[in-house]
């Protein structure tokens, strides 16, 4: 998706009156990111150049949606299903997703962006874990939109760890097994958006 589409769909969300409504927005968007690799094979390109090049997209995305007022802002970037990949694509992966919480604190920090991560991070190489933490750590004080990464997620893996967080929460004394009812469900599982897509970052 370019910056003009990316802008273009915000433009659905304007009044009547052709006036952007701000009343209209989501207050929670998240996007599975998908379809970057086939995007470099129909271009003739390396499907890393398409990993490339929709990390650029993803800056235009966390930008326009912090200056129109989404509250949060979820990106699906890595699955539990990824690991299959070829050793390579999976090396570049992990260089650029480091690469980005590098190169994006100063963005985090100008657009005051709340940032965060949900998934398995602990099967993540060291250094990529050490910067999702410095992330966390240097925008902790953070009031704006908040931008949470997907990483190493999967809807199985998702039903296990929240069945196993009851189980403490049960173990611990803080529920029991009658009390288990929708609200608890709700607050072991990953947060749930007003809007989801899943679309390529790349036309």
């Amino acid at each position: 998706m370019t910056r003009s589409q990316t802008i273009q769909k915000t433009s659905n969300m304007d009044s009547p009156s052709g006036e952007f409504d701000p009343s209209r927005l989501p207050a929670h968007i998240a996007i599975i990111m998908d379809g970057n690799g086939r995007w470099a094979k129909l271009k003739g390109l390396p499907r890393v150049e398409g990993h490339a090049q929709g990390m650029q997209t993803v800056r235009t995305i966390v930008e326009e949606c912090s200056r129109i007022g989404i509250h949060q802002l979820t990106l699906f970037c890595f699955s539990s299903e990824n690991w299959k990949r070829p050793q390579p694509e999976l090396d570049f992966l992990m260089q650029l997703l480091e690469c980005y919480l590098v190169q994006e604190r100063p963005l985090l920090l100008e657009k005051n962006i709340r940032f965060s991560t949900i998934g398995r991070k602990e099967m993540l190489p060291d250094s990529v874990q050490h910067e999702i933490d410095e992330t966390i750590r240097v925008c902790r004080d953070n009031t704006g939109m908040g931008l949470c990464l997907a990483i190493n997620y999967g809807g199985r893996q998702e039903i296990v760890d929240a069945v196993q967080k009851i189980a403490s929460l049960i173990k611990e004394g803080s529920i029991s097994v009658n009390s288990i009812d929708e609200s608890v469900i709700k607050r072991v599982l990953f947060p749930s958006p007003a809007l989801m897509n899943r679309l390529s970052l790349l036309r």
